[in-house]
């Protein structure tokens, strides 16, 4: 006869009830109850041990034991096959469901609180360093909220949204400061939801500055470009020699050389270079020849 729908659901869920791993037993756990209730073979971990079957038993009484028994007995098969063999041996033969149950409790106990423990840290000092999507950001610090649930440590909605307010960097101080002016709490959904229109708004002032910036310096190059062309014109900057590869006087200088009243050598009025006598004797010392007279 071919199992019924229900049974089929069952048998598949029960399947796929993961081999248990030191990191996994929260989880583990968690499926071996919820198959185990789906499959309807959970009455031995509800329930005490019926005391024997006696001749004066009642058949309410057999009833119940045989119940028990078949589920003690399949929950068993089922919670054997889907942990390591070597763990096997730390639980008695005799041992009902709900005590071989208990035992790998206790085996795991140390590794659930250090498990609890990492957990935790890691939600706490979760940061959003921008990289990514900030909604993948919050969804991972739910996830992690979800597993400490799991291993019986509720972090509530509010407590999680606290948490992600925590977690956003300084751009989204303006952000912190208007959720705590406003009354009413949000869901995270809610949160989430703002947290992206707000990174949008921030990616969108960011590139309007970077475009103004840009922009500006732009301008600013251009203005210099045609400031320095318009000194060259007028005299006002000169070009470098390039014969000699050093630049030549400045445009203070140029002027006072060019009007004709200040010597370039000693800076006095009245003469120019060539017609001063302390420049003719600072040739002199130098050894260098004398300036030829101009015809």
């Amino acid at each position: 006869m071919n199992p019924n729908p229900s049974q089929e659901s069952a048998i598949g869920f029960l399947n796929s009830i993961p081999v248990l791993k030191g990191n996994t037993y929260a989880s583990w756990r968690s499926k071996v109850l919820i198959g185990l209730g789906i499959a309807n073979l959970d009455y031995a971990l509800r329930t005490e041990q019926p005391a024997p079957l006696t001749d004066e038993s009642s058949d309410e009484d057999k009833r119940n034991f045989e119940r028990w028994e078949h589920s003690n007995r399949m929950s068993l098969m089922i919670m054997q096959h889907a942990i390591p063999e070597n763990f096997r041996g730390t639980v008695p033969k005799e041992a009902t469901a709900k005590e071989f149950l208990e035992a790998i409790d206790m085996n795991f106990a140390s590794n659930e609180k250090a498990e609890t423990a990492s957990l935790m840290h890691k939600l706490v000092t979760m940061r959003y360093n921008g990289r990514g999507e900030i909604r993948e950001h919050i969804m991972e610090m739910s996830n992690t909220a979800s597993k400490l649930t799991a291993l019986n440590l509720t972090i509530s909605d509010d407590q999680l949204v606290h948490l992600v307010m925590i977690s956003l960097p300084h751009q989204f101080d303006h952000f912190k400061v208007s959720y705590n002016t406003v009354k009413d709490k949000w869901s995270l959904n809610e949160l989430i939801s703002h947290c992206v229109q707000e990174e949008e708004r921030l990616k969108q002032s960011k590139t309007e500055s970077a475009h103004l910036a840009t922009s500006y310096r732009g301008k600013r190059g251009k203005d210099k470009g045609k400031r320095i062309l318009s000194e060259f014109a007028k005299g006002k900057r000169i070009l470098p020699d390039s014969s000699r590869n050093v630049a030549g006087p400045s445009a203070k200088q140029f002027k006072k050389e060019r009007s004709g009243s200040v010597c370039f050598f000693c800076k006095k009025d009245g003469h120019k270079k060539n017609d001063c006598e302390e420049y003719h004797a600072w040739r002199v010392k130098k050894g260098l020849p004398p300036v030829p007279k101009a015809d």
